[in-house]
């Protein structure tokens, strides 16, 4: 199979692929991304993703191309493109995805089932067979499927192995046949599988995510309820989690989502609907995309608080680069905003990160990057923590209260422990726990 795409979802699918059994050819038009994938490193982190690439490039089972007609070869084809959102609107942006098939189409002499991954508006998989039918030689004798990829970053080669659902869009039996053998050691594993049409299985995924992201924004709605009103949010979070209908995975309040999928999705989606005549139907999305990008100004608000009022002569120490813990993709990164928003108020910023620092220094060359958290809070008027990752919940708030200029910090992924940090007399702040800090109530 050939999976065209090399970037977080096509490297770790390609590798995936073959710890399955198959032989495998990424292709991707970068030829240094490639070139770094042929020495057996990926290009992003990503945890135990190096240690597939090198052990299937040892066995022969994968390989890396910049050569769509060595690639056209295959059985199957994955599309695992990015679909981002159009720079002058909130549609998604087709053109990666439509050029790969412009490419590949020429090649296409013989049978084969070309499978989209990528996250697209519904409708795509029917425009696509159409333009393979122009395009290729093999034209009727080709087919495609839908197999939306629900991968989480910093889990994704768990999430690719051992996934909690399988989705097959397919037009006919053949194409279903074909995809079930595609994974058959993951079917036989009792993963269960949804059998769809195309255009189902286009909106699962799109409504996975924006259901996900509706989650995010509902309890960061409530955290700020709590503030006004005098409750915990995280205790609110864990009762509700109790409750089978509701569950508690992303019911965690703070500074809300980002990455390259949840925020540009949910405005696709909204977009398509708008297209189709019936945007009422996702207009509470937009609600959705406002609560999560209030998030972020809270947070500054916090932290202009505890620095008087005001960023001018203040330096602001930001513990998190990345959208979330476990990776180093910096796409809409809550906390770069949070971090970069400061500076353009003329505060110092200090920002660390584990792995994510070169790729925020390409984003937001304007920021101070350090390569510590002591060395990020050394002088610092107040302290954020913005990415969730574990060894920010391990600091010693003595340890760090030695190198700060104040004891200010804000705790936006609520990962310390609010009563070891107030006994080490730090002024402290979590998004909806206004018992923790009482002079906040009913003021953001």
């Amino acid at each position: 199979m050939s999976v065209v795409g090399c970037g977080y979802l096509g490297v770790t699918h390609a590798a995936g692929m073959a710890e399955l059994g198959h032989r495998v050819i990424g292709v991707d038009v970068d030829a240094a991304k490639i070139a770094t994938l042929a020495g057996g490193r990926s290009p992003f982190f990503e945890p135990g993703l190096d240690e597939l690439i090198a052990r299937h490039l040892a066995n022969g089972r994968l390989r890396f191309t910049t050569s769509y007609e060595e690639a056209a070869t295959a059985d199957v084809h994955f599309i695992c493109v990015g679909t981002p959102q159009l720079g002058d609107g909130t549609a998604a942006d087709m053109r990666y995805l439509d050029a790969v098939v412009e490419t590949l189409a020429p090649y296409l002499v013989k049978e084969c089932l070309v499978v989209g991954k990528s996250t697209v508006p519904a409708g795509t998989a029917a425009r696509i067979t159409s333009m393979l039918r122009v395009l290729a030689p093999a034209g009727e004798s080709i087919s495609v499927a839908w197999n939306p990829e629900f991968l989480c970053e910093g889990k994704a080669v768990s999430d690719t192995l051992h996934p909690d659902r399988l989705v097959l869009g397919v037009p006919d039996e053949q194409a279903e046949k074909v995809l079930r053998e595609v994974y058959a050691p993951i079917i036989d594993a009792g993963v269960p599988v949804v059998v769809a049409d195309l255009p189902t299985a286009e909106v699962i995924k799109t409504a996975a995510n924006s259901f996900t992201a509706t989650k995010i924004s509902f309890i960061n709605a409530i955290a700020e309820f709590c503030e006004a009103s005098g409750a915990d949010v995280t205790v609110v979070s864990d009762a509700l989690g109790y409750d089978a209908r509701i569950g508690r995975q992303f019911l965690n309040s703070g500074l809300g989502f980002g990455g390259g999928c949840l925020p540009k999705d949910i405005r696709a989606f909204q977009a398509r609907a708008h297209e189709l005549g019936v945007g009422q139907s996702l207009a509470f999305l937009a609600e959705v995309d406002a609560v999560n990008l209030r998030c972020r100004e809270r947070v500054v608000e916090y932290l202009r608080k505890q620095c008087g009022g005001a960023f001018t002569g203040r330096r602001i120490a930001v513990l998190g680069a990345a959208f979330k813990g476990g990776t180093d993709d910096v796409r809409d990164s809550p906390a770069l905003y949070v971090a970069n928003l400061i500076s353009q108020q003329e505060g110092e910023v200090a920002v660390y990160d584990p792995q994510a620092i070169e790729n925020a220094r390409r984003a937001f060359p304007n920021l101070v990057y350090e390569r510590g958290v002591l060395e990020a809070a050394n002088g610092a008027d107040a302290v954020a923590v913005l990415t969730d990752w574990p060894e920010f919940g391990t600091v010693d708030p003595d340890v760090l209260g030695e190198v700060v200029r104040s004891r200010n910090i804000v705790d936006a992924r609520h990962a310390l422990d609010p009563a070891r940090w107030l006994r080490a007399g730090w002024n402290y702040i979590a998004p909806g726990r206004p018992a923790l800090q009482p002079a906040l109530v009913g003021t953001v």
